[in-house]
């Protein structure tokens, strides 16, 4: 029997309020606005989070729909366009299986298919046009809500081997939903575009083998990738940012400026240069720089540690698929893969008073996480690590003061390396949680007090947070657009309660501590990848493993070379004397592919002036200074940490 109706409010994003039946669909809403708007509606957006336009709205909330025109669409469209890849792949090549799909279409889909071999360069060409004859068909995308055993007969009908296995994966008592277009059929949560004809513009990328879930013992399947747009201009956008993305790799990157590389001895492992460590150095520093002011105290901690520490945290239970373990004298120990249980068992080593509180430690200690082969990418995804990482142990009354100095240091980081496109997210109570109620309710008004007394706009990431506590999380835009979330702020009520942590508060009697966990660049291998790519590997000069170059225009000005660079390195600087015998065209443009700041060039004016001539990597020519001016010039910007040259 189905429940009776009632009216929801829908409040739009012009603030208005829309009162509909329970059990509308956003594609309903779209029609009784007008039918223009009908047609062009591709997908929606309920309290923050991507809905299908054909699923049933059975309560009040924000809502938003979405056009072919909003950038937002893009997600629809490409998740409707992995079902016309599938689709194509079997039309072209019946009886294919297939596997899943992908769950982050901000810019790119996939499909992973059983097929007897890789797919060729001239296997994409088919399926490509296949695609587009399928979009032009215009086949309306129809949800249907079904039952285990129905859903169990449809797949077990059409032999769909892989898709029974996948079944098994939805938990008892979730909605199961399959999506059709014309014969195709899968099984997929959504959301998809209304139709067929809304994959406006699409493009192979290109393809690999992958194993099955992701296990190197399970049989090898062939994956697909692609990217959809709802116009052709749009799509050529994406191709142009994408050129440019492969320019600035950092991959390439660091193997073209000798930073750092990697090598299947160590897999995932990276090794730092000498060039790449001096930057890796620097980026220590700088935070360390942070941590007297914040009045942080630096702490080093063991990176083996018994497996009961482990099973006290609950990382055993929660997280040992990502641990590497080994046994020593009889004993299991497992390799440290984050600090927080060690700064617990600081905290616990001496009894805490509330004069004491808060108590911050930080730590740079190496961490090893096991991630798998298939998703290891140069720095942006390694096994072994360094965070720089924190903890405050507080009491409830200090946690809005802690929050807001953690918030100000963060931005004070991101300002440094020129990231100024910085989106603030809290993530409040997901629905599998510990803690009352009452207890999150506190919290997440603290992170949220502490952004409004600053006025720093925020957004509510609905459900988003740990199951230990809410967070606040910091989406940092590169110069080509891309999202990274770097720092984060945590609240965390379930780690003190493990370890029975305590102070003395002013009642004498004893209180557990909140304990914040903080992050800034978060771990130093992934944010060196990314701000490579993200100045293209021009470092500012504060950052750059060599600052300044000096470019003798022959042999016979070698001698005063030598002495402008004991002079400069007197002055601190990391500065190199090029004495090869080459063209100074060629050394100048040695030095510009090695993105060094400043080239100081000495010839037989500069010898008789004592003097140097500026030139810039940028191509920007100063001109000719005394070497005292051009050591102030750089050393004013490496101590200011200046953008700009």
């Amino acid at each position: 029997m189905s429940s009776p109706s009632h009216a929801i409010e829908l409040t739009l994003p012009d603030g208005s309020v829309r009162s509909v039946e329970s059990g509308t669909t956003a594609l309903d809403v779209a029609r009784s606005i007008g039918p223009g708007l009908a047609k062009a509606t591709v997908g929606a957006q309920f309290n923050g989070a991507n809905v299908d336009i054909r699923t049933p709205l059975t309560e009040s909330g924000k809502f938003r729909l979405f056009t072919t025109r909003d950038p937002e669409a893009g997600d629809f469209i490409r998740h409707t366009a992995e079902h016309v890849l599938a689709d194509a792949v079997q039309r072209l090549w019946p009886g294919t299986e297939i596997d899943a799909g992908r769950q982050d279409h901000s810019e790119k889909y996939q499909y992973d298919f059983r097929f007897p071999r890789a797919f060729s360069a001239e296997d994409l060409d088919k399926i490509t046009a296949e695609m587009k004859k399928i979009a032009k068909e215009n086949h309306e995308v129809r949800r249907r809500e079904v039952t285990r055993a129905e859903a169990e007969e449809i797949f077990r009908e059409r032999g769909a081997e892989l898709k029974l296995d996948r079944l098994k994966d939805i938990p008892e008592g979730e909605t199961i939903t399959l999506f059709e277009h014309g014969e195709f059929l899968d099984l997929c949560r959504g959301p998809h575009a209304q139709n067929t004809k809304q994959v406006g513009a699409l493009k192979l990328i290109e393809t690999s083998g992958v194993y099955y879930r992701g296990d190197e013992s399970n049989e090898q399947l062939q994956r697909i990738y692609g990217t959809a747009f709802a116009s052709k201009q749009d799509l050529k956008e994406y191709e142009e940012r994408l050129e440019l993305a492969k320019a600035r790799d950092h991959r390439r990157l660091g193997q073209e400026l000798d930073l750092f590389s990697l090598h299947p001895t160590a897999p995932a492992s990276p090794f730092f240069h000498p060039k790449g460590t001096t930057v890796y150095n620097e980026l220590v520093d700088f935070v360390r720089g942070l941590y007297v002011e914040y009045g942080y105290n630096e702490v080093v901690t063991p990176q083996i540690l018994d497996v009961d520490l482990w099973h006290t945290s609950g990382h055993y239970a929660n997280y040992r698929e990502n641990m590497y373990f080994t046994e020593v004298d009889g004993r299991q120990f497992a390799v440290k893969p984050m600090n927080c249980p060690t700064h617990c068992l600081i905290f616990g080593t001496r009894l805490r008073s509330y004069r004491d509180l808060p108590i911050r430690y930080a730590d740079f200690g190496r961490l090893h996480r096991y991630e798998r082969s298939g998703v290891v990418s140069g720095l942006t995804r390694v096994r072994t690590f360094c965070q720089d990482d924190a903890h405050i142990f507080c009491t409830h009354e200090q946690v809005e003061e802690e929050v807001l100095a953690v918030v100000d240091m963060i931005r004070t980081v991101y300002e440094t390396f020129g990231f100024d496109d910085v989106v603030i997210e809290v993530s409040t109570r997901p629905e599998k949680r510990l803690g009352s109620d009452e207890l999150w309710d506190r919290a997440e008004g603290a992170l949220m007090k502490a952004l409004e007394r600053r006025d720093i706009a925020y957004e509510v990431n609905e459900g988003d947070g740990a199951f230990y506590g809410p967070k606040i999380d910091f989406q940092v835009h590169d110069v080509l657009g891309r999202s990274w979330q770097l720092g984060t702020v945590q609240l965390d009520y379930q780690l003190p309660e493990r370890f029975e942590l305590k102070y003395i508060g002013t009642d004498s009697e004893d209180h557990r501590p909140v304990m914040i966990h903080r992050a800034m660049l978060g771990s130093l291998e992934r944010f060196f990848g990314i701000l490579i790519e993200h100045t293209g590997g021009a470092f500012p000069a504060w950052l750059a493993p060599v600052q300044a170059v000096i470019l003798p225009v022959s042999e016979k000005f070698l001698d005063y070379g030598r002495k402008v660079e004991a002079e400069l390195r007197g002055a601190g600087l990391r500065v190199e004397l090029d004495d090869r015998g080459e063209k100074l065209g060629y050394k100048i443009r040695e030095a510009q592919l090695q993105k060094v700041p400043y080239m100081l060039i000495i010839g037989a004016r500069e010898v008789e002036s004592e003097t140097v001539n500026i030139r810039l990597r940028t191509g920007e020519e100063p001109g000719a200074v005394s070497v005292a001016e051009a050591c102030e010039r750089i050393t004013a910007k490496v101590s200011e940490r200046s953008l700009e040259l």
